[in-house]
């Protein structure tokens, strides 16, 4: 009888939960406003012809690498950043090999690696979610082979400083370094180039946060030429849609709906944690377009907070199964309008889950 590959029988489940997302989305950390103009008149001018032919990528990465100030040798658009872990997966990791992640983060790294037969270190992060450079350091050994780090991490939001994940780098250069960029607009930071120096690093960018394409799929890994050859001997040729390649040079043209959104989105996250500050509801600071909040000290708690603010249209997410996060939800951040909704309702819901839990509010 055939029979999946033991890997494959013992990775666990992830199950977003996409079904019924009516109301303000701020559980995902998509853009809650949606996409550029710019981007839906490209959508509405495709025709037939467009969507019968196969797509073309490499005259959009040449766009890209133009926009990111790299050569195209240098990248490959992907079906979002899932793939291009996924990619990373296949090309270095081996079933006798060793992967890393510092958790909390990302589901998907984990469920990738161990897809790919790896076996997966977690190393914690500090108590305050900052970035565990001397443990990650001690982790490493000769079996390392692939470290995925989100920066910033998600759902911590938390940066870690450029000069602690060189550190990473040089310190395992037999391993394949990728630094997980997918906030990057929020933050500012990279180290995106820096792989000229450090060949074994890579970093992954994508379109579906700030850009608000995250329908669409479309993603950024990049790499010294040298090892993205290599990347690209495991990628389909047709990985990215037409409709993604067409409509992206648009979305990159349009900076002026990218830089009102993002600055909305960071005066957004100022006014959401000097709320949370001023109610005494713990959280951490965020360089993101979302805040990790504790709303109560169980499971039960933070779940019932995401039922009573959903009753108030605002979606968020409730992280209490990450390690480290029991009581935990992430909230999405998004234009002023939206956080104008989001101050009213977690006032009334710290108002309602105080009153069910008996708690006299000062």
């Amino acid at each position: 009888m055939l029979s999946p590959r033991s890997a494959v029988r013992t990775l666990p489940a992830y199950h977003p939960p996409l079904a019924g997302r009516n109301g303000l989305r701020l559980d995902f950390n998509e853009n809650t406003v949606g996409t550029s103009a710019r981007v839906l008149a490209r959508l509405r001018n495709l025709n037939a012809e467009d969507l019968a032919r196969y797509p073309e990528r490499e005259p959009v990465e040449a766009k890209v690498a133009e926009f990111l100030r790299i050569d195209s040798s240098e990248l490959l658009l992907t079906n979002g950043v899932d793939e291009a872990i996924h990619l990373l997966c296949d090309t270095y990791l081996q079933t006798a090999g060793e992967a890393m992640i510092v958790v909390p983060t990302y589901s998907m790294y984990r469920i990738y690696m161990m897809a790919a037969g790896a076996e997966v270190i977690s190393v914690e992060t500090s108590d305050d979610f900052g970035f565990p450079t001397d443990k990650v350091l001690d982790a490493i050994t000769p079996r390392t082979r692939l470290i995925a780090i989100a920066n910033p991490n998600n759902p911590t939001g938390s940066l870690a400083p450029a000069p602690e994940l060189l550190r990473v780098a040089r310190a395992a250069p037999e391993s394949a370094i990728l630094i997980d960029e997918a906030y990057f607009e929020f933050c500012g930071q990279s180290l995106l180039g820096q792989f000229h120096e450090i060949p074994n690093l890579f970093v992954a960018r994508t379109f579906s946060k700030a850009y608000g394409m995250a329908g669409l799929r479309v993603g950024v890994l990049a790499g010294h030429s040298d090892q993205m050859r290599a990347v690209r001997r495991v990628c389909s040729p047709y990985n990215v849609n037409a409709v993604a390649l067409a409509c992206l040079p648009e979305a990159l043209a349009d900076e002026c709906f990218i830089k009102t959104y993002v600055s909305e989105v960071l005066d957004s996250r100022t006014r959401l944690q000097g709320f949370l500050h001023a109610n005494g509801i713990p959280y951490w600071p965020s360089q993101a377009n979302f805040v990790l909040v504790r709303v109560g000290s169980s499971r039960e708690l933070a779940a019932s907070f995401v039922e009573y603010i959903r009753s108030r249209g605002i979606l968020v997410r409730d992280r209490s199964n990450d390690p480290g996060c029991e009581g935990c939800v992430r909230i999405t951040v998004g234009p002023r309008e939206h956080t104008d909704r989001l101050l009213v309702a977690l006032q009334q819901t710290i108002e309602q889950v105080a009153i069910a839990q008996g708690v006299t509010r000062a």
